[in-house]
C-alpha cells in the first residue's frame, strides 16, 4: 500500500493557486496579470501591469498578497514581481490596448516582420501604420509608400514595442 502524500506533496504551489491569490486584487481595479510562471525549486515570477502606469506600490501588493498566502513552513518559494519590461514580447490581449500610439515590431506565423505604429487595437485585430520602400509608376527610384496592414491576434507570432533613440 502506497503512502498518503504528504501536505506538502499534495499543496504544490502552481499557476492557478498564484492567480488565485492576486484575482482579489484585480477587482474594480485596472491592474492585470500579464504572465505567471511557477518554475523548478518553486521559483514564482509574477509579470502584472496596469492601464494607467504601474508603480512599486503595485508590485508590492501583488508581492504581499502571495507571500501572505503561502507558508515557507510547508513549502519554500522565491517570489519575483515585475512590470513585463521593455523588450519583452505582448503576451495577453489587453498589453495591445494599452500600448495604441506605440511602435511595435510585429512577426507574423507566415515569417514576415512588420514595423511601425500600432493604431489600433480591438477584440479581433491590431492595425500597423508603417513605411515601405517601393516602385511607384513614373518614378525611376523606389519611393517611400504609406501602408497599413490589419492582422488578426492568430496571424501574429509575436509583437515587441521599440524604442527609437533618434
Amino acid at each position: 500500500m502506497e503512502a498518503p502524500l504528504s501536505f506538502a506533496e499534495y499543496h504544490m504551489i502552481t499557476k492557478d493557486t498564484v492567480a488565485a491569490f492576486i484575482a482579489p486584487l484585480l477587482v474594480d481595479s485596472d491592474l492585470f496579470v500579464v504572465d505567471i510562471q511557477v518554475n523548478p525549486g518553486n521559483a514564482i515570477e509574477v509579470l502584472v501591469d496596469r492601464d494607467s502606469g504601474l508603480t512599486i506600490d503595485d508590485c508590492k501588493k501583488v508581492s504581499r498578497a502571495v507571500e501572505g498566502s503561502l507558508d515557507r513552513e510547508v513549502e519554500d518559494f522565491s517570489l519575483e514581481v515585475s512590470s513585463p519590461g521593455v523588450g519583452k514580447p505582448l503576451l495577453v490581449q489587453r498589453q495591445y490596448f494599452k500600448n495604441i500610439g506605440r511602435n511595435v515590431a510585429v512577426k507574423t506565423i507566415d515569417g514576415a516582420k512588420i514595423e511601425g505604429t500600432m493604431t489600433l487595437a480591438n477584440a479581433e485585430f491590431i492595425q500597423v501604420d508603417f513605411r515601405e520602400k517601393e516602385l511607384v509608376p513614373g518614378k525611376k527610384t523606389k519611393q517611400w509608400v504609406e501602408k497599413q496592414v490589419q492582422l488578426s491576434y492568430d496571424q501574429i507570432k509575436e509583437t515587441k514595442i521599440t524604442i527609437s533613440f533618434k
